[in-house]
């Protein structure tokens, strides 16, 4: 749909000719000479723009433009007149004007401030939609916590949040630390700014330094440009350093005196460069332990760890696993019809039981499984594909989570067509699963005899 326009001018000519300009720009335009019709118009029926003569019989211009403020903050107002002076663009702008025309004006300049004022108002309404998005997915009260001290680790990220000092978010793979680093960076002062992530893990050493600092042109090989680091680019905002604990030792060094001096120098550059960003940091390991055993600087974990936040896994806080269960079923079904509107009785016991080594990571991936593969309205324990059998003799103690979910998988698949004699029909009925989805089982695990 086209912008719509509204036109008021108290010279009749006048009014057709700006009507006409932006007619043949492609907007819909409705023209007044009336300003009390323009106004009464508008409130009616709020238009994606204004233009309004500046000197008009009562109500003027101004007046014009505080009653469409009023009406739509949101409103851009363009004034235009023939007796132009500072002191009335001063007043103009002061009041909310978006720009301020002098006539005779060039129709092409008009069509131009036209367009800005359209594009910075799409971008406004645009940027409350995203900051309304984000609010909604990683504000504290979107976080599902029903245990204590889950609900203890809210608690402080909100304190922590009002407060520039470094955090360091630790705990196991999968229990949600960038989670929480967003939240952080939603409720600080920061949060018009950018939040920037970077798995440290991912870079080799040199090029770690390279993607956090910035290099110049011909740093090295390749560099055949200057390039900002994501300190700078998260300037204003937050920078999130996950995986803090696999950094070398000579970046650990680089790293602290960032922080101690509030300042970088890029890579092939011996100028430093200021930097205004709020670090927050993570890890699975145990820093304090990487300390005593000469693997991580002592100084450098003090600087980082100012406000410590650990996030407990899903085994500790019990509570939170059928919340976060329920969320996820919901969350998989989005966009389409609500298949499943419950997890089933057998399913929560399972779910309840579980060890859960992988953490809320391993607990989304099972319902994202089970909502593929179950079928009817309630899921079935067949659709988690692992059962809570004890672990095998020749089950190796640091076995990947595929692994002990394929060892549970084929015992279950074994069994069923143990107890149905071998009728697949059954046994498939029996695992809650089609007999498609049995049939590619069987082969894969090879249970064909």
């Amino acid at each position: 749909m086209n912008p719509r326009l509204l036109v008021v001018d108290d010279e009749p000519r006048m009014a057709e000719i700006v009507g006409m300009v932006l007619k043949r720009a492609g907007y819909e335009v409705e023209t007044f000479t009336s300003s009390a019709d323009a106004i009464a118009r508008h409130e009616e029926d709020a238009f994606d723009l204004v233009l309004t003569d500046l000197r008009m019989p009562a109500p003027d211009g101004l007046e014009v433009l505080k009653r469409v403020r009023a009406a739509s903050p949101d409103t851009p107002v363009i004034l235009f007149t023939a007796h132009a002076t500072i002191a009335n663009a001063i007043e103009a702008l002061r009041a909310g004007a978006f720009d301020y025309v002098q006539k005779p004006f060039d129709n092409d300049a008009l069509r131009a401030c036209v367009a800005r004022a359209l594009e910075l108002s799409r971008l406004a309404r645009e940027n409350r939609y995203l900051r309304a998005e984000l609010g909604q997915r990683h504000a504290l009260g979107e976080i599902i916590a029903s245990s204590d001290a889950m609900n203890d680790v809210l608690d402080l990220v909100r304190r922590a949040a009002k407060s520039p000092a470094t955090v360091l978010v630790t705990g196991e793979s999968g229990t949600g630390k960038e989670l929480i680093a967003r939240a952080v960076h939603f409720h600080s002062e920061r949060v018009a700014g950018p939040f920037v992530a970077v798995n440290c893990k991912a870079f080799a050493e040199g090029l770690l330094e390279s993607e956090l600092f910035g290099h110049e042109h011909g740093a090295f090989t390749g560099a055949d440009r200057a390039r900002k680091g994501l300190f700078e680019e998260a300037a204003g905002g937050t920078l999130f350093l996950d995986e803090i604990g696999e950094v070398s030792e000579s970046f650990q060094a680089k790293l602290l005196r960032v922080l101690q001096e509030r300042e970088i120098r890029r890579v092939g550059d011996d100028r430093a460069r200021p930097v205004d960003v709020r670090v927050v940091v993570a890890t699975n390991r145990d820093l304090q332990k990487e300390v005593a055993e000469g693997r991580f600087r002592e100084d450098l974990f003090f600087r980082l760890a100012v406000i410590p936040i650990r996030i407990p896994p899903l085994r500790e806080r019990p509570e939170d696993i059928l919340p976060l269960a329920r969320h996820f079923l919901v969350e998989f079904q989005s966009g389409s019809e609500l298949r499943f509107s419950e997890l089933g009785d057998e399913v929560e016991r399972l779910l309840f039981d579980h060890d859960w080594p992988g953490n809320v990571r391993e607990l989304e991936n099972a319902i994202e499984r089970a909502v593929v593969l179950g079928e009817g309205e309630t899921l079935r324990a067949g659709d988690l594909l692992f059962t809570e059998a004890p672990r095998e003799a020749n089950d190796a103690p640091d076995a990947t989570l595929q692994s002990h979910l394929d060892a549970a998988t084929r015992r279950a698949i074994a069994e069923a067509l143990e107890a149905t004699g071998g009728a697949k029909g059954d046994a498939a009925t029996r695992l809650g699963i089609d007999r498609t989805t049995l049939y590619r089982l069987i082969k894969k695990y090879d249970l064909e005899t």
